[in-house]
């Protein structure tokens, strides 16, 4: 048998006349950029995080470069995150023109708000909430310790679609949060996309200047912008799909109960769930310290796998330039040598799962 770590393809099977009819509306109508389907999906996807306002962009990337840019950043200001997540995070922040500091994890893969706190300096403006793989931050303990040293809070939920913490929705507690639609996620579109979202009216109508080169008004650019807008094809799939959203994330969650009480093998650590909250298993992260063994295993056996995330960003080439050495993030360096993401895409069969928990409690 061979199962892939995801596969986009089963899901448009079943959602494909809807797809196809969503889209040719679009191109029936001659609008492509920031038209009705965009401003629909915006109002359907802040209304379901529960927030007031939504700004599509071109990715999750730039939502999180545009909401700094909001909150008003300036260059050598420092954004605190954690370096255990995509790359992307990162890249943003220094798109926006600061600098980012690393905090290490707790338990849970998410940023540990005990060391967040000892991160803080007089140049920290803002602080990154990863809710890393479907599983919320301790968001609450982030939010009073900003507030006490006057820091933005951003949301990062491109993971955390649907996610919930305390019974709110992740992405409608900080000062701003941001989405990524990139395909592979929880709500997925059929090319990059993202959204910003805030209860913030004076944040909203910026993050709307800034994602068309600051303008206001066609042609006459109120502040330094950029471009980056949802297109219509995009907001058209996205709307379609979004009334799918919580069922697939019930998907995942049954997939993610069958994988915590059937898989039992002493060198497989299992992921710890935070009580207060709703995992919706963007990833199934597993440990274990025979990593190596077991990627060639489970590629033996025809069980595709991912690793998220193998090299910690503080250590990549591409950022030594910040001065970080091996040791700085102990937590975060250990975790990085002994996870590996199963298979969890809400299409897995119930034959395929089996196989899989056969074949993981069959490792030696």
């Amino acid at each position: 048998m061979i199962i892939p770590f995801f596969d986009g393809t089963r899901q448009l099977k079943s959602i494909r006349k809807e797809i196809d009819s969503a889209i040719g509306k679009v191109l029936g109508s001659g609008k492509f950029i920031l038209g009705k389907e965009v401003e629909k999906f915006e109002k359907n996807f802040s209304n379901y995080i529960g927030v007031k306002y939504g700004i599509g962009v071109n990715s999750g990337t730039d939502a999180i470069k545009i909401a700094l840019r909001s909150l008003g950043v300036k260059e050598n200001d420092e954004v605190i995150t954690v370096a255990n997540t995509a790359v992307p995070t990162v890249s943003a922040i220094r798109e926006a023109s600061v600098i980012p500091v690393f905090a290490d994890i707790d338990e849970y893969f998410n940023i540990d708000p005990k060391d967040f706190e000892k991160r803080i300096t007089f140049k920290t403006k803002a602080v990154i909430v990863v809710h890393l793989y479907g599983q919320p931050a301790d968001i609450s303990s982030i939010i009073k310790i900003a507030k006490k040293h006057k820091i933005k809070v951003v949301e990062d939920c491109a993971q955390a679609t649907g996610a919930e913490i305390e019974n709110k929705k992740a992405g409608s507690m900080g000062d701003v949060s941001c989405f990524s639609f990139y395909p592979t996620k929880n709500l997925g579109a059929y090319g990059d996309g993202g959204m910003i979202l805030t209860n913030d009216e004076e944040l909203a109508k910026k993050c709307r200047q800034l994602r068309m080169y600051g303008m206001k008004k066609t042609y006459y650019s109120n502040m330094e912008g950029f471009n980056s807008r949802l297109d219509e094809i995009q907001a058209t799939i996205l709307n379609a799909k979004l009334d799918y959203v919580e069922s697939w994330n019930n998907k995942r969650i049954r997939l993610a109960n069958f994988y915590l009480k059937n898989i039992r093998n002493k060198d497989i650590e299992l992921p710890k769930i935070r009580k207060d909250a709703k995992h919706v298993f963007h990833l199934f992260i597993i440990k274990t310290e025979k990593r190596k063994k077991l990627k060639e295993y489970l590629k033996k056996n025809g069980v595709g796998f991912g690793i998220h995330y193998e090299f910690p960003i503080h250590l990549q080439k591409g950022y030594e330039f910040l001065g970080y050495k091996k040791g700085d993030l102990p937590i975060t360096e250990k975790v990085s040598n002994e996870i590996l993401s199963l298979p969890i895409f809400p299409e897995l069969t119930e034959r395929e799962i089996e196989y899989i928990v056969e074949k993981i409690n069959s490792f030696l």
